[in-house]
């Protein structure tokens, strides 16, 4: 899995835009950013890496060799965002249903979970396993995991000088009043540097990827 090359695209999407979604237009006393932006990652799955899909036999790819499929869901997190280490521990759920349910059966799916710096810069990574138990009888199981990392807080947060320019009120009159701060390319650089990712997924080979990208 080239994982620099699949995060890349819905990492940086998601690191422009942690400002914009974390804060709300004040128009009450002039125009300005109300930023609640914290210095805990965000945490998310990329696209095409929640899902797997198993077959029988493992060379086909037509929908009636699918033998198991399972999705990564109910994704949550827990941060400490204060001290020199930001710590993230994300938990979530992988709900799978098989074609036959005859038989107890167990299968253990890979999973990797990502710290991203500013979009496209891989901090770490690591992989874990999850196990799905069907019990004779059952189409479908569950198990939860676990994901986890650890962020530099001085990396992560923001400058005073930064927040000003994001947070300061604006007159309707004001020349810049209806400009993005954002839309300063310095500006918009340290931002997207200071904002980090959690992500976390299946860790699929090449040709399920090429499956979930074109089903």
């Amino acid at each position: 899995m080239k994982i620099n090359t699949l995060l890349y695209s819905a990492a940086a999407v998601m690191a422009l835009s942690a400002c914009s979604s974390d804060g709300e237009l004040d128009i009450s006393s002039g125009v300005g950013v109300n930023v609640t932006r914290s210095g805990c990652p965000i945490v998310a799955i990329p696209d095409g890496t929640g899902d797997i899909t198993i077959f029988d036999p493992v060379n086909s790819t037509d929908s009636r060799a699918i033998d198991i499929t399972a999705n990564v869901t109910n994704l949550r997190s827990n941060c400490n965002s204060e001290g020199e280490q930001i710590y993230t521990e994300a938990t979530f759920e992988v709900r799978g249903r098989r074609a036959d349910a005859n038989g107890a059966r167990s299968i253990t799916l890979p999973y990797f979970s990502t710290i991203v710096q500013g979009g496209n810069t891989v901090i770490s990574k690591s992989l874990g396993q999850v196990t799905l138990n069907f019990a004779d009888g059952e189409l479908r199981a569950s198990a939860n995991g676990k994901a986890a990392g650890y962020v530099n807080g001085e990396a992560a947060r923001l400058s005073e000088d930064v927040i000003e320019k994001l947070t300061r009120k604006r007159k309707a009159s004001d020349i810049d009043a209806a400009i993005d701060p954002l839309s300063d390319p310095a500006t918009r650089s340290v931002v997207l540097r200071s904002t980090f990712e959690l992500l976390v997924g299946f860790q699929l080979t090449e040709d399920q990827l090429k499956y979930n990208a074109t089903r």
